[in-house]
């Protein structure tokens, strides 16, 4: 949806998972680290409940974007030209993290399928994100051009960090790295809603100018020290509770 609440809604998803994730690496991790097996299996269900909100999550990205009035409604293509291809690109990237949330229900469901996978296929939805943003504001004004651009920092430091996890899972270092970037999506979404589709009729920004380029830069820098400050306070905060 190319409006604010387009923005708002993947926004606020990438927001409730990375601020999940801050709390909950860090608590797996000083569990771990004194060796309480016994809340293994606590940890598996949590996973799996997680998994499915993420799926839920997804679903709901995927219906809000065909099913809004001015939707595509499931039509890709009629009369000589292509249907709403902005919603289509939107849903796509809901596909491939719903298939990214289906394989980690799985892998926690089905004992044959190889440890490493879920990390994969996470990092492939992570990526698909930023191949889809990479080509989905071609011929838009420089200042929308510049502001996406940015989100891709965020998404393929994001797939690259998760698929080094394939190989060193349960890293503590690369999980937190990971929610921060997640984090930094979230806000970092809404911050293109208040910028390109301001709300409550305030004026619009300038696209065409300079300066709003130079201080956007400025204000993706500071999401991201506020996304550091998020995960450092939780994992402070269940240091001092475990």
């Amino acid at each position: 949806m190319a409006n604010f609440k387009g923005h708002a809604l993947p926004g606020s998803f990438f927001l409730i998972v990375g601020l999940w994730w801050s709390v909950k690496y860090p608590l797996k991790y000083f569990h771990q680290k004194g060796k309480r097996s016994q809340l293994i299996h606590y940890y598996q269900h949590l996973e799996i409940i997680e998994a499915a909100m993420r799926t839920l999550f997804s679903v709901i990205g995927i219906l809000a974007e065909q099913f809004v009035p001015d939707g595509p409604h499931v039509h890709l293509y009629t009369e000589n030209h292509w249907i709403k291809l902005m919603n289509w690109q939107h849903s796509t990237m809901y596909l491939f993290f719903a298939i990214s949330g289906i394989t980690d229900m799985l892998t926690y469901l089905v004992t044959h399928i190889p440890l490493g996978v879920d990390r994969l296929v996470m990092a492939v939805a992570a990526f698909t994100e930023g191949f889809l943003f990479y080509h989905h504001v071609h011929h838009r004004p420089p200042l929308d051009q510049y502001i996406h651009s940015l989100l891709l920092c965020a998404v393929f430091g994001g797939a690259l960090s998760i698929f080094l996890e394939v190989i060193l899972r349960d890293n503590i270092v690369l999980e937190l790295f990971r929610t921060s970037l997640v984090i930094l999506q979230g806000t970092w979404f809404w911050q293109i809603g208040f910028v390109l589709f301001p709300p409550s009729g305030a004026p619009a920004w300038d696209q065409q100018d300079d300066s709003n380029i130079m201080f956007i830069t400025m204000c993706f820098c500071w999401h991201y020290v506020a996304a550091l400050c998020i995960v450092a306070t939780n994992y402070s905060l269940v240091c001092w509770y475990v």
